[in-house]
């Protein structure tokens, strides 16, 4: 079942992608907003009770919906609820039009539309970054959101399903991944000076929304970068993993990034975006060129093939079991 889902749900995403301004997306801002606005108080308590109910929510009701559907109605139907979220928390279509824009712009030599156009993506002051920067900045930021929005719920779902929880991985990731992401925009305020009705989060909120992040996605981010260097170079993709991983702020973009780089023999990482890290470095390999486009888009799509090959064989297993 997990892998008809997750396949379903890729070959749907490739031919129908979910915008941004989806009824889902707005309604899980909204939700966030009222969870914020009503449980967040400013103590470390209410802030893990906010992140709780956040995700606690959606993923109660996804998973009762599932055995409800399994068990009343058939498998048929717990496989469509599973492939419809599957369909609304993973998918290429999501991140790829910008490296696309950014791809094509380069191409045409219209590096200033490049540059606005990473500016857009990442809301980051570029300034004149050179081509180079500019090429190493979106496989980054490209690898990363492939592993957010594909191989992170991907592998999620499928850990979790194997056990009878369904889509609750899938649901649980993304979520969190959002909760870190849309809390971390809003102002912050040590404890609750506004009136009630506020666009705000308190720093314990956001101490707790990164903190559970980066624990949900330990294992998902080595499981990617495992992927990679699988379907890469694997010597040169552990090496980088083992030595220069650390080289990046977080740990777990470090060892996904650290493994690309030696996948593709790429320098990745670096100061031009983050000021405030001088002291950064590069990884080794080749300087970052229009060709290496090419190559990491080899690398993701031979990875996804890599885990719905191994997602199928053990559905099978556990049918013939």
């Amino acid at each position: 079942m997990s892998f008809f889902s997750l396949f379903l749900a890729l070959v749907i995403e490739q031919a129908r992608p979910l915008g941004s301004s989806h009824f889902l997306h707005q309604w899980l801002r909204r939700w966030a907003d009222w969870v914020a606005s009503h449980v967040d108080g400013g103590t470390k308590s209410q802030a893990w009770l906010a992140w709780t109910l956040l995700i606690g929510a959606p993923a109660c009701l996804a998973i009762l919906i599932h055995w409800a559907l399994a068990y009343f109605l058939g498998w048929f139907f717990a496989v469509a609820w599973n492939v419809v979220l599957l369909y609304v928390t993973l998918g290429f279509r999501q991140f790829s039009h910008h490296f696309t824009g950014i791809r094509d712009a380069l191409n045409d030599g219209d590096e200033p539309l490049a540059r606005q156009l990473l500016a857009d993506w990442q809301q980051v002051e570029v300034n004149e970054l050179p081509r180079n920067e500019i090429v190493r900045h979106v496989i980054e930021h490209s690898v990363l959101s492939a592993h957010r929005h594909v191989f992170g719920v991907f592998f999620s779902y499928a850990l979790l399903s194997i056990v009878g929880l369904g889509p609750v991985g899938a649901v649980v990731y993304r979520i969190a991944e959002f909760a870190k992401r849309y809390w971390a925009q809003t102002p912050t305020l040590a404890s609750n000076t506004l009136p009630e009705h506020r666009n705000w989060t308190s720093t314990s909120l956001q101490e707790v929304v990164t903190d559970s992040w980066h624990a949900i996605d330990w294992i998902p981010a080595r499981a990617t970068a495992m992927g990679f260097a699988i379907m890469g170079s694997f010597e040169d993709a552990m090496d980088g993993w083992r030595h220069h991983a650390e080289k990046f702020p977080n740990d777990n973009d470090g060892v996904i990034l650290a493994a690309t780089a030696g996948a593709i023999n790429v320098q990745l990482g670096g100061a031009a975006l983050q000021p405030e890290l001088p002291g950064s470095s590069s990884t080794p390999g080749r300087p970052p060129e229009l060709a290496h486009f090419a190559q990491v888009v080899g690398l993701v799509w031979r990875t996804v093939v890599m885990w719905l090959v191994l997602v199928a064989l053990l559905s099978l297993a556990n049918l013939l079991g």
